[in-house]
């Protein structure tokens, strides 16, 4: 039977073509790469509710899962929490899989096929940004930019962590933060008249009564099909679709109808309309956080009432660094060494729930994952303060504001919630199994910090929840396996608070 040829392969020709010099390079690093992928997969196997995955059974030195049809699937223990690449092989019945494309076709399972395609892909695209990396330099970089392009795997839980369909090898070349490109965004002049704007718009992105939308070239060519004018040049930062501007300008978030990860990655209406009055908002939390926390302010938001042609203007997050300071994106945190030190991991740990839990006492859930979440690191490297950048998927709880004597921003829709569950799915599922976990890189070191700090910081329903409950993050792999449930599905993983919380 003919097979058709693998993402690798397609990878290597297409590579072999544009960059022949990496070639050698990218195959030595496809081992890792589905290593890389298939730790992340063996986590979502064995954590995520998966309905054809009937029973767990865990032994020393392996965990076996019996599925619906009978047969067997065995591999090493499974730390939900780890970052490191330690699955490099699993066992279907008899079977040995070191590819986790492979694996899922072979699963059988329903939506099984569109997933392996994906793994596939997020196999081949790890390769190439391995391959395409440089002696890193023991200097930290002094630009928020590269900091970002520090990030080279990609999300550090997810399966599909740098899969780009969609994207050829010359495009990941050209616009891939760990790449390194400098990318020419495209304007697209649209009437003002036809367009819902919110907050200022800057008047070098206006032509009389038109405005100029940045768009992302890629946008540009395979979904608007139109060339547009030619705009600023900009580094693409770690979600390839935002991107700062090379003469020290404001960060641009550009619409990109491509998946990446999990997410069709255009810009609702919805939150275009919103993007002004959730700044705002942001601006009056800051005070309740004793100056801990800042956030970048929205410049402008315009769309052509379309999702795929929109853009949002925002802060730089460098604009919150002192004399000698370094704000650092928290997914770029293991990149420095510091989380290696469990003081260090404590401290940060503690700034991070301090404020977490502070702003969901009072009414907001933060999504803040380590691409959203950053900290002003002072000189020597002791974290002092955070920045949170992108508001567009917080949760807000008028109920909670009141109690507190809050004012209530005029919101609506999926972002206002006074459900408990949801706040707190929210921020325990992107802070603490997300940020927190993927910086201390493992159960036992996020189960250390949390034990260090969480007897010292307020004994709030929502911190016992944290620590007695089952910890709550997204189930990414059965979101994918799932196309026809809207909406956000979850795993409880093992909760790494191996505590309980100290009375005052």
């Amino acid at each position: 039977m003919h097979r058709p040829p693998t993402a690798e392969a397609e990878v290597a020709e297409e590579l072999a073509a544009v960059r022949p010099d990496l070639v050698s390079r990218y195959t030595a690093e496809l081992p890792g790469a589905r290593a890389a992928v298939l730790t992340r997969l063996w986590r979502a196997l064995a954590h995520e509710p998966l309905p054809w995955v009937t029973r767990r059974e865990r032994a020393r030195d392996a965990l076996v899962l019996r599925l619906r049809d009978g047969r067997r699937l065995q591999g090493p223990p499974a730390d939900p929490y780890a970052t490191a690449a330690y699955v490099t092989v699993v066992h279907l019945d008899d079977l040995a899989y070191d590819d986790p494309a492979r694996l899922t076709t072979d699963l059988g399972v329903p939506h099984g096929p569109e997933l392996a395609a994906e793994l596939g892909h997020s196999v081949a695209s790890t390769a190439l940004s391995r391959a395409g990396q440089e002696n890193p330099a023991d200097e930290w970089p002094g630009t928020d930019w590269e900091w970002e392009q520090r990030v080279v795997d990609g999300h550090p839980y997810h399966p599909n962590c740098r899969s780009r369909p969609g994207f050829s090898v010359a495009e990941q070349l050209a616009y891939g933060p760990e790449h390194r490109p400098l990318v020419a965004l495209r304007l697209m002049p649209v009437r003002a008249d036809e367009c819902l704007v919110t907050g200022g718009w800057p008047d070098g992105m206006r032509d009389g009564g038109r405005l100029l939308i940045p768009v992302h070239p890629w946008q540009a060519a395979h979904v608007l099909k139109r060339a547009g004018d030619e705009g600023p040049v900009a580094h693409p930062l770690m979600s390839l679709r935002t991107l700062a501007l090379a003469d020290g300008g404001p960060h641009v978030k550009t619409a990109l109808s491509a998946r990446l990860t999990s997410s069709l990655r255009d810009i609702s209406i919805y939150s275009i309309g919103l993007s002004a009055t959730l700044s705002a908002f942001a601006e009056t939390l800051t005070a309740h956080t004793d100056g801990l926390l800042h956030f970048t302010r929205t410049l402008g938001a315009a769309t052509a009432h379309s999702p795929d042609l929109a853009a949002v203007l925002r802060e730089s997050p460098q604009m919150y660094a002192g004399s000698g300071e370094r704000v650092v994106p928290v997914a770029a945190l293991a990149t420095t060494g510091l989380p290696e030190s469990p003081g260090w991991l404590a401290e940060f740990a503690r700034l991070a729930l301090t404020v977490g839990l502070r702003l969901l006492e009072l009414g907001v859930a933060l999504e803040a994952h380590g691409q959203n979440l950053l900290v002003v690191l002072s000189s020597t490297g002791a974290p002092l303060r955070l920045v949170y950048r992108d508001l567009a998927d917080i949760r807000v709880s008028p109920a909670r504001l009141t109690r507190h004597g809050l004012p209530v921003p005029e919101l609506t829709g999926r972002i206002v919630t006074d459900d408990e569950t949801t706040l707190r799915r929210k921020l325990f599922g992107a802070l603490v199994a997300g940020a927190l976990a993927g910086t201390a890189g493992s159960g036992t070191a996020l189960g250390a910090a949390l034990e260090t700090v969480v007897g010292d910081l307020p004994r709030t329903p929502d911190l016992v929840a944290l620590v007695e409950n089952p910890l709550p993050a997204k189930a990414l792999t059965l979101m994918r396996l799932s196309p026809g449930t809207p909406g956000d599905q979850w795993a409880r993983l093992p909760n790494p608070a191996r505590f309980g919380v100290r009375h005052s």
